[in-house]
């Protein structure tokens, strides 16, 4: 069974005349790697994979697989709320060269926890041996994947992590002591990673490391080492850039702030629009202090 641990980058993509910007994203993962990164996720909510045909997100996983080299990991994005796309969008995942795929819960259907759990084992069946890590964000879904929902899915040897993104620390404690090391528990929330470590977690599926991937390296690798004096000196250091990329829809700050950065345009498919001027401004201060621009 696959074991997954560190600093993972949901990674933002770039458009460049409505198209994948290919240098600018080879940029993006190349940046990751040599900062410490241990797996990329490209095609996830921040990848902007809801606005993206099969054949677009097909082709960014491929840049990312080629651009990485066999470094890192590669998990693609894979989800969605239809249980037969999502089974296409993994053989394309795989056909691409991806090593495993992260799966969002069903979102807008609302199904039960027991559809939760076959529409797992139907992902499962069609892609055996092949890694999935489960996704659950209440926020963006409007329903929650249940600690002992979770401990069914321990069943089912195809999944290998949950990405927990409620940002509740008692949560990450109920699925360890329901599923202890059987389940790699990775945070999908920036602003928790230090108390998440503490609580049974082994890494973080993160925003912010688009921006500071070193930083956040090093706060995975503190805590996973027991060093959470210096984890969370490092976490107290980066929640003012945590706030500031969520003061917006994600992935609208990110993106803005990688543009500031001089590497993306400020191309971001509709429904979502660019950051506010007054925002924007907030936080090109902060990747100053930061030392990033």
């Amino acid at each position: 069974m696959m074991k997954l641990s560190g600093s993972m980058t949901a990674l933002a993509t770039p458009f460049r005349d409505g198209a994948l910007d290919e240098p600018a994203y080879e940029w993006l993962i190349e940046n990751q790697i040599v900062n410490g990164t241990s797996v990329l996720i490209p095609m996830g909510t921040t990848g902007e994979s809801v606005t993206m045909s099969l054949a677009e997100r097909t082709r960014a996983i491929e840049v990312c697989v080629k651009t990485n080299k066999g470094r890192a990991t590669v998990f693609a994005g894979c989800g969605s709320n239809n249980t037969a796309d999502t089974i296409e969008s993994i053989a394309a995942a795989r056909e691409a060269g991806a090593q495993g795929a992260l799966i969002v819960t069903p979102y807008y259907n609302k199904p039960t926890q027991a559809g939760l759990v076959a529409h797992f084992k139907l992902l499962a069946r069609a892609h055996p041996k092949f890694p999935l890590m489960a996704y659950n964000v209440p926020g963006r879904t409007g329903f929650d994947l249940l600690p002992d929902t979770v401990k069914r899915l321990c069943d089912i040897d195809e999944i290998v992590a949950l990405k927990e993104a409620t940002g509740n620390i008692q949560r990450c404690l109920d699925i360890f002591e329901l599923c202890g090391e059987r389940m790699t528990l990775l945070s999908g929330d920036d602003f928790t990673v230090a108390p998440f470590l503490a609580s049974g977690g082994r890494g973080v599926v993160s925003v912010s490391s688009n921006l500071v991937p070193r930083h956040m390296a090093d706060l995975v690798a503190a805590g996973l080492a027991g060093d959470f004096k210096k984890a969370l000196a490092i976490q107290l250091k980066l929640q003012p850039l945590h706030r500031l990329l969520f003061i917006e829809s994600n992935p609208i700050p990110v993106k803005m702030a990688l543009h500031q950065m001089g590497r993306f345009t400020t191309e971001i498919r509709p429904p979502l629009s660019e950051m506010t001027p007054a925002n924007a401004e907030k936080l090109k201060v902060e990747l100053k202090a930061l030392g990033v621009l």
